[in-house]
C-alpha cells in the first residue's frame, strides 16, 4: 500500500473519549525514530455523528487514522476499500490514504494480539477462553482462529451476549461454547485466558481463583497496570501479555501501512509507552 510521500505528512487518532489513548506518543516515537521529521500525529474528541464532517474536511496532507470506540463499524461507510480482515469482525482501526486518494480501512488489532502472543512464544494452543463478550472480544476470537486449534469458551453475563459470540465463532470459523460469567473461575485453568473485560471486572477472580500453576493470560487492560488478576497471575508464576503489548503492535502495523517504511521501531514504541505510562 502507498502512501503520498513522506514530507510534512498528518495522521491522527480519532474516537470518544480519546483524552486517554496512547497512540500519539506511540506514534510519534516511531516517526523519530524513522527519521519523519515532517510528520505529526494529534488526537481528536470525534463521535459517530461527526465523523462523516471530520472526513470531508481532510486534505492530501494526511496520511491515515487510527481509530477506537465508537469509530471502528461507523467508519465502513465512509471507505472506498476494506480488508479481509477487518471485514471478518465488521470493525476498522486503520485508514489509510492511497496516492490516488482512496480510502482504504484494515484491523491491525488482530494480527497485533496474534503478534503479541507469538512474541511470548505462544504459536498455538488446543484450547482458550474468553472473559466477556464485547467488541474486543470478537477481535479476540478472530486471533484465536490463527493460533487455537481446539475450543474456545466465552464466559459471558446474558443469553444475548452468548448469542453474539456464537454467531461470531461461526463467522471465524471457531468452535466456541458460552458459559455463563458465574462460572468465569473456570476460565481461568485454560491454557490461553484473553481477558477483554473493563477496568475491575476481574478483581474478583483475582482473588480467589487464580491457580497455583496458571498458564497465559492476555489481559487487554494497560491503564491501569497491572490489573489485580495479572499480578496475581504473575505472582504465581504464569505468563502474562498486556494491553500494551497489544497497542504496540497494532500500532506497529499503522505506522508501517500509513509511512511505507518497514519495519516499524517496535523497541522505541514499547519504551515511549511505558514511559508514558509511568508518567501517569
Amino acid at each position: 500500500m502507498t502512501v503520498q510521500g513522506t514530507d510534512a505528512r498528518r495522521a491522527a487518532v480519532l474516537g470518544s473519549p480519546i483524552a486517554h489513548s496512547l497512540s500519539p506518543v506511540l506514534h510519534r516515537a516511531a516517526y523519530e525514530e524513522l527519521g519523519l521529521a515532517g510528520w505529526t500525529y494529534d488526537r481528536f474528541e470525534v463521535d459517530e455523528a461527526a465523523l462523516p464532517g471530520f472526513f470531508a474536511e481532510l486534505g492530501p496532507e494526511w496520511a491515515g487514522l487510527s481509530l477506537t470506540m465508537p469509530l471502528k463499524r461507523a467508519v465502513i461507510p465512509l471507505l472506498d476499500e476494506i480488508s479481509e480482515t477487518a471485514r471478518s469482525v465488521e470493525a476498522v482501526n486503520t485508514v489509510v490514504f492511497t496516492e490516488d486518494g482512496r480510502r482504504v480501512g484494515d484491523n491491525t488489532d488482530i494480527p497485533g494480539m496474534v503478534a503479541a502472543l507469538r512474541e511470548r512464544g505462544i504459536e498455538q494452543v488446543d484450547s482458550a477462553a474468553i472473559l466477556g463478550a464485547g467488541a474486543t472480544a470478537s477481535s479476540a476470537l478472530a486471533a484465536l482462529a490463527r493460533v487455537c486449534t481446539g475450543e474456545v469458551v466465552a464466559y459471558v453475563r446474558s443469553p444475548a451476549r452468548a448469542a453474539e459470540m456464537r454467531q461470531w465463532g461461526e463467522r471465524l470459523d471457531v468452535e466456541v461454547r458460552t458459559a455463563d460469567w458465574a462460572d468465569a473461575a473456570d476460565a481461568l485453568r485454560a491454557p490461553l485466558v484473553i481477558a477483554t473485560t473493563p477496568a475491575g471486572t476481574t478483581d474478583e477472580l483475582a482473588a480467589a481463583a487464580v491457580p497455583e500453576r496458571p498458564t497465559t493470560l492476555f489481559d487487554v487492560l494497560y491503564d491501569p497496570w497491572p490489573t489485580a488478576l495479572a499480578a496475581r497471575w504473575s505472582m504465581f508464576g504464569g505468563a502474562v501479555v498486556s494491553g500494551l503489548d497489544l497497542l504496540v503492535h497494532q500500532a506497529v502495523l499503522q505506522v508501517e501501512q500509513m509511512t511505507g517504511r518497514a519495519p516499524a521501531p517496535l523497541d522505541a514504541m514499547r519504551k515511549a509507552g511505558e514511559h508514558a505510562l509511568d508518567a501517569r
